[in-house]
């Protein structure tokens, strides 16, 4: 089978979708499928495990791009199904009305971008998709076989944003590959990188610095922590994309804490796999997340996570009693914290070991490629 997926971009700093897709596609080539990517990016340097045609550069935020339209038309009748990834910008848009005027079927993954969170944190943004939502992004929604949540609760949130709503909904398994054997050499790399940390119980947050994800609250609630021990180190991880490190960095100054908070920015490889190992516990205290790849990456590693109710997949954390969850507030990070605190080395091992558990029959990739493979052929049927 050869599949097209189309995605506004595939650079690694836009988080957890395209570095998916990644694991995902090479599991798919592995079983002899063959799977290309068209993307609005401009061309650059990626490992991808297919080929990658750059459509790019592209215009203003929403990736105004007059060749893909060109392009699909052209190589269309090439490929047996098409995936769009994303909603909001130009490539779904011009994807939907290429393909449904050839009649060549496709899905949808929205990957959380239809959580009601947004409507209430950006009221003006949400009043112009609203402007744009009829003609534009319901119809890339009703016109495909699938629209694909990577979660039960993704798909229940997602029918709350716009009245007007149609689509056949699916569920997906979804989550990361394996993480690199040789952990405790990846860890002291880490380590000897941050000498820092030596010593510590390291706290670790890695994603995308951005507001939903609850920087600031997770900076308040350590140092409400902080004095319970010494040894307590946060680490910071990730692109800022957004330039609110600086503004973080000086709450951490206010707070007391700049010395026990290390900002290593985007972390990548080994260096990622090695802050993982490094660190004794998980911190997502997001106020939205679809699903949190990052979160599966954690526990494949056996490390306990806390994360707010605002993440997808929490009941799911819950249920195999792998972490914490709380509300999204500063009392709620302080409180995973409290509890992540209290368990004694015996309890730790073995929520560590439920972790790894976990990831195994929950957020392994190799099902979330499955699925796709599934929901591909009923589509096709």
């Amino acid at each position: 089978m050869k599949l097209l997926r189309i995605i506004s971009s595939v650079k690694p700093e836009k988080g957890g979708p395209i570095n998916a897709a990644r694991e995902i596609d090479k599991i798919l080539q592995q079983n002899g499928h063959l799977v290309d990517v068209l993307t609005l990016d401009a061309d650059f340097a990626v490992d991808y495990p297919g080929t990658v045609h750059f459509m790019g550069p592209s215009l203003f935020g929403y990736g105004v791009n007059a060749r893909i339209r060109q392009w699909l038309e052209q190589h269309a009748s090439d490929y047996d199904f098409f995936i769009v990834n994303g909603l909001w910008q130009y490539h779904g848009f011009i994807a939907r009305q290429v393909l449904h005027k050839l009649g060549r079927p496709y899905i949808v993954y929205t990957h959380g971008m239809l959580d009601p969170w947004f409507k209430h944190a950006y009221p003006l943004k949400h009043l112009k998709k609203w402007l744009y939502w009829p003609w534009g992004e319901y119809r890339v929604l009703r016109d495909a076989q699938r629209v694909v949540f990577t979660s039960e609760e993704e798909k229940i949130r997602a029918r709350e944003s716009f009245w007007l709503y149609r689509a056949k909904e699916t569920v997906t398994a979804y989550g990361t590959a394996s993480p690199p054997a040789g952990g405790a050499a990846l860890a002291q790399r880490f380590v000897d990188e941050h000498p820092v940390l030596k010593g510590k119980r390291v706290l670790l947050f890695l994603s995308r610095i951005h507001e939903k994800k609850g920087c600031d609250h997770l900076l308040q609630a350590f140092a409400q922590v902080a004095g319970e021990d010494e040894r307590l180190h946060l680490v910071m991880a990730g692109p800022d994309q957004g330039g609110w490190v600086q503004a973080l960095q000086a709450q951490a100054v206010e707070l007391g804490i700049a010395d026990r908070v290390t900002w290593p920015g985007m972390l990548q490889g080994a260096a990622k796999w090695g802050a993982f190992y490094a660190a004794e516990v998980f911190c997502l205290p997001s106020h939205q997340e679809n699903f949190g790849v990052v979160v599966a990456e954690a526990l494949a590693c056996g490390k306990p996570v806390l994360i707010s109710n605002k993440v997808n997949i929490w009941r799911e954390i819950e249920a195999d009693a792998v972490g914490f969850v709380s509300d999204d507030t500063v009392l709620g990070a302080v409180h995973n914290l409290r509890r992540w605190l209290r368990l004694d080395p015996q309890q730790y091992a073995d929520m560590s070991g439920r972790a790894r558990r976990c990831f195994t029959e929950r957020f392994h990739i190799q099902r979330g490629a499955q699925r796709l493979l599934e929901i591909v052929r009923e589509c096709l049927a």
